[in-house]
């Protein structure tokens, strides 16, 4: 299907997407799909027909399944009769999607977000070579497994306070 030109969203798009943004993520229950950056799309097609576009934090992964079901329950609840959710691959998720808001729940919740790797405009690079424990601040600290509970979250331990958490891979 061919993505039809921006338009300006209606006012009840715009309710259908915040509900929609609201719904957790099934991996990081903490985060909204809103704040992590996944849900890229709501569209009334018709009365009573929506059209949703999700793109996963990395091809393949299984909580797209639950994350399209959890959507089509909430916008049923609504009263939505018919909900499409469409995984988009392109242009991929990249971990600059998560919002401040995503970064500081994470951060909250025990899981070191990922460093923006974004540049501002014209403007360097930023580079970080180090990994902040989100129970202390310390910069000391080591990568214990490059995967954890999660593909997209790395188990590593703070040398100062010695607490084991994840850190959201920056990709």
């Amino acid at each position: 299907m061919v993505t039809p030109a921006p338009h300006a969203p209606t006012a009840l798009e715009e309710e259908l997407r915040r509900l929609a943004g609201a719904v957790p993520d099934p991996e990081l229950p903490m985060v909204s799909l809103a704040e992590l950056g996944v849900l890229r799309g709501l569209r009334v097609l018709a009365p009573g027909r929506v059209e949703v576009e999700l793109t996963p934090t990395y091809t393949g992964c299984p909580a797209v399944e639950t994350m399209a079901a959890d959507i089509e329950r909430v916008l049923h609840d609504r009263g939505v009769p018919e909900v499409e959710v469409r995984t988009v691959l392109a242009p991929p998720w990249t971990t600059d999607a998560i919002s401040a808001e995503g970064r500081r729940k994470l951060a909250e919740s025990g899981i070191a977000p990922p460093a923006p790797r974004r540049a501002a405009a014209g403007g360097p690079v930023p580079v970080e070579l180090t990994v902040r424990c989100p129970h202390c601040g310390s910069t000391e600290t080591t990568l214990l497994s490059r995967f954890s509970s999660t593909a997209c979250k790395a188990l590593r331990r703070c040398e100062t306070c010695r607490e084991p958490f994840d850190h959201f891979k920056e990709l």
